[in-house]
């Protein structure tokens, strides 16, 4: 197999996929440094910085740098191509000694940085997918997508509520239905709640002090919570990275604010900038009215109940977050839930359209 010095592979990634990957590993096995530039133009949903960082994750032993090119594609007009060359060179200002590609365009890119053309998997055999079928329907091409890309993509369902009102009941039964459609959806995760495990190990240690100890004794600091948001949003992120295109949470960061309010009084600005990191796409909010109240040595505050539920709704309505209030029994409130998740899927993932592209003539 022919070495390389300075190999170059170049393109959108909106989004990467296997089909990325596999022309990028190709590349660092045949040359000795290898760039990767991004290219992404303004009118495009997904941020360069995302995209960048995407390719540095999956490929860590290659330079990837980025290149806002808002020029429209035509292969066949000179000019054209020598806007693109501008931006190009900007980027990888050196020598480039082979470019590798599966894209048309391939040899006339070489060509223009006085470099070999490497054509890898032209007709997609080895992996059958493109960035437009990603972007047309990300749940056909799951199979396709990166751990940081399905992160990204997977939409994040938290049932919250008041203590004793069933998240865990419902979030668990959701994350249940959703992997028995099996295919893509086998996988789908579910996030336990990291503040519960966070309670009964401080429990655990006032009993190490005092066998006699119990919920009461127990307290907590302000600081506390942004330790708990945090490892919070971090079980979420890293089940996102490996399950289906849904996820199910039992609370999160966003929670970790009420509840903060429930036991210290007030607010926690820390909380509140760790819980405005992360996307949520759908907020269930379970209702107390119709659960009746359940001590397990970690609650307690049985008329705080409708307190919470009151100010669990008002700081999702005042943060625009979308949700829904869930009641009646088990099996009513996971067939609302249910519809409410497929009509969320249902929407659908929505990417702006990449800048047009003339693909059609011959070079001249």
């Amino acid at each position: 197999m022919r070495r390389f010095g300075h190999g170059l592979v170049l393109g959108k990634f909106y989004p990467p996929h296997a089909g990325h990957h596999h022309l990028v590993r190709t590349a660092q096995d045949q040359c000795e440094r290898l760039t990767v530039l991004v290219c992404a133009a303004s009118v495009e949903s997904v941020p360069l910085a995302d995209r960048v960082a995407w390719m540095r994750e999956a490929h860590p032993g290659a330079e990837v740098v980025g290149a806002v090119d808002d020029i429209p594609v035509d292969l066949y007009d000179p000019a054209v191509w020598e806007a693109h060359m501008a931006v190009f060179r900007s980027a990888v200002p050196g020598r480039v000694d082979a470019v590798f590609t599966s894209e048309e365009y391939g040899g006339e890119l070489a060509r223009r940085f006085g470099a070999e053309e490497v054509l890898v998997d032209r007709e997609r055999t080895l992996f059958p997918v493109s960035g437009t079928a990603v972007r047309a329907d990300p749940v056909a091409a799951w199979e396709f997508l990166g751990p940081a890309v399905r992160a990204a993509l997977t939409r994040r369902i938290v049932v919250l509520g008041a203590e004793s009102t069933g998240t865990t009941t419902l979030s668990r039964a959701l994350a249940r239905h959703y992997r028995s459609r099996g295919g893509v959806w086998a996988k789908t995760g579910w996030v336990a709640e990291y503040g519960r495990r966070y309670s009964e190990e401080k429990l655990a240690a006032a009993r190490a002090a005092d066998p006699a100890a119990s919920w009461p004794d127990v307290s907590f600091t302000s600081e506390e919570f942004p330790v708990i948001a945090r490892r919070q949003d971090a079980d979420e992120e890293r089940e996102a990275r490996l399950g289906s295109p849904v996820l199910f949470c039992d609370t999160d960061s966003f929670a970790t604010g009420i509840w903060h309010e429930r036991y210290m009084d007030g607010r926690n600005a820390e909380v509140e900038r760790i819980a405005a990191r992360t996307r949520r796409d759908l907020y269930l909010l379970t209702d107390h009215a119709d659960v009746p109240f359940e001590d397990d040595g970690l609650r307690d505050g049985p008329q705080l109940r409708p307190w919470m539920t009151g100010r669990f709704r008002e700081e999702l309505e005042r943060t625009g977050r979308r949700f829904l209030v869930v009641g009646g029994d088990r099996e009513e409130r996971l067939a609302r839930a249910v519809a409410a998740v497929d009509e969320l899927l249902g929407e659908g993932w929505h990417f702006a359209d990449p800048l047009p592209e003339n693909v059609r003539a011959e070079v001249s």
